[in-house]
């Protein structure tokens, strides 16, 4: 999975704005260090995140993306812990049925498909 696969797919598979606020939600995770996903699945998360950042959310906007940018380049932990409570209002904010919808959605579209095929091979 490449950054050029995931361009393609965001720009095939336009984003509501709740749908980017869920990818937004699941940065904030990845970043706080409790996202489960597989290594290569938080890569491709990452990338999805970089190509809708600029579209817009539903609830979250800038103040989230400035915080998100400040967080990738940094390993402090007073930072991660601020991360950590973001995240949480920001899940608390999208309803679990939505959040799962998004993550099925992805998945089905093809974005996580090749992730996993990859991660088998690698086996």
């Amino acid at each position: 999975m490449n950054e050029e696969y995931v361009f393609r797919w965001a720009r095939a598979h336009s984003l509501s704005p709740i749908h980017v606020d869920c990818a937004t939600a699941v940065m904030l995770k990845i970043l706080d260090g409790k996202c489960k996903m597989r290594a290569g699945e938080k890569v491709v998360m990452e990338l999805l995140y970089d190509q809708v950042k600029f579209s817009p959310g539903h609830m979250f906007g800038e103040e989230f993306h400035r915080l998100i940018g400040v967080a990738r380049g940094s390993s402090d932990e007073a930072l991660r812990n601020f991360i950590y409570e973001k995240r949480v209002l920001a899940e608390t904010m999208i309803s679990r049925p939505v959040m799962k919808e998004f993550k099925a959605m992805i998945r089905e579209q093809g974005l996580l498909a090749e992730t996993l095929e990859e991660e088998s091979e690698a086996a």
